[in-house]
């Protein structure tokens, strides 16, 4: 994801050239960039910096996804789009994530189990090659299974406090 020391609005506009300010802010407004935008000094027209430095990574990875829906394509890759975030701006980015339109094919590559806990099918890859492929039900039927242990790994952690 690049994002480039513009506005907010201009930075989801790289997904469609031609778009009107409407159709940039419809797109917005479906991933949560309001939540932060509006409480921005000039809103959707605050520069957002270098690297946008300064935003939060939730924050980078709406904008991003709402450049993916504007654009309109058939196909999104996801490459570990919640892998740094918190709890809180992982459900938040997960919610963006479910509003991308239906009937598009959106591949996602992931560690974190609640990244693709609502996907159609996983194909879950062990030293290079297909280790096991299901939706998520399927899989987590196979304790013995690689989807099944990380799932469980990752499902005790989450009670984890310091």
């Amino acid at each position: 994801m690049t994002l480039f020391n513009n506005s907010i609005l201009e930075n989801i506009r790289v997904g469609k050239k031609d778009a009107t300010d409407e159709e940039v802010l419809a797109a917005a407004r479906l991933v949560n960039c309001d939540e932060f935008a509006r409480k921005l000094p000039q809103g959707y027209h605050t520069v957002i910096g270098e690297n946008s430095s300064e935003l939060s990574g939730g924050e980078r990875q709406r904008i991003s996804i709402a450049r993916a829906l504007l654009k309109n394509a058939p196909i999104v890759l996801l490459d570990e789009a919640t892998a740094s975030l918190d709890a809180e701006n992982e459900t938040k980015v997960q919610g963006a994530l479910s509003r991308l339109p239906a009937g598009k094919t959106v591949l996602v590559i992931a560690h974190r189990m609640r990244t693709v806990e609502a996907a159609d099918k996983i194909v879950v890859l062990k030293d290079g090659e297909a280790a096991e492929q299901g939706s998520p039900a399927e899989l987590l039927q196979n304790p013995q299974g690689v989807f099944s242990h990380m799932h469980a790994l990752q499902s005790a952690s989450a009670g984890w406090s310091l």
